[in-house]
């Protein structure tokens, strides 16, 4: 049965008719918690914890209700320096390359380095830019480096995005709410009304892409 995808979101709803990737914090694990990635945020890196978290993380990649590496990537607007940010970055792509698992990243103003990282590292895993806020430039040049864009917050927030998610093709997108009060629904109907097309081949569409590339 198709469902409802949220590929990722801070909210575990128990909505039925939704798959929703809930993310996880390794220093926070919810077992209870069916479908999740887990991965440390560049904002919440703390050294004195790596080991466990990323022992922690190779622990949960390994498990059917681990869906996913992340959010984890790289923030060049906040004060962790970029080199510990990359380090930490790297080994956990160094996890998530054992597995087949796709990866769900943050980024924000490295869109150069991320790809960079993915072509030195020769990353097969999928990886999916969560929370697509930038212009057809970027994603274009990401699309070009098989990277898949996540739309939900600037989508429902900034008309300009939707000239974007027009512009991105529709095997490469998927939806998500993050943290955002707007409910998936709301979300699927913004980009069913943008692409021009009914909810259900929205849901369809980004269905079919979540099986593909959490296959």
């Amino acid at each position: 049965m198709t469902k409802f995808i949220n590929l990722h979101t801070h909210q575990f709803s128990k909505d039925s008719e939704v798959i929703e990737i809930v993310n996880q914090y390794p220093w926070a694990f919810d077992a209870s918690i069916p479908n999740y990635s887990i991965g440390i945020h560049p904002w919440f890196i703390d050294e004195n914890r790596l080991a466990a978290d990323l022992d922690c993380i190779a622990e949960k990649l390994q498990l059917a209700p681990c869906l996913a590496l992340g959010e984890c990537g790289l923030d060049k607007r906040i004060d962790i320096p970029m080199v510990v940010q990359m380090s930490v970055f790297r080994k956990q792509l160094e996890i998530a390359m054992q597995t087949h698992k796709p990866i769900v990243l943050h980024c924000v103003a490295a869109y150069d380095e991320v790809i960079a990282i993915k072509k030195e590292m020769k990353i097969a895993n999928p990886m999916i830019v969560h929370g697509f806020s930038k212009n057809k430039q970027v994603a274009q040049s990401l699309l070009n480096n098989g990277f898949y864009l996540s739309f939900g917050k600037y989508l429902v927030r900034n008309p300009e995005m939707e000239k974007v998610l027009k512009f991105v093709p529709e095997n490469q997108i998927l939806l998500e709410t993050d943290t955002i009060e707007e409910s998936i629904y709301q979300v699927y109907e913004k980009a069913a009304a943008v692409k021009g097309i009914s909810v259900a081949e929205m849901k369809a569409i980004v269905f079919d892409n979540f099986s593909r590339i959490f296959s």
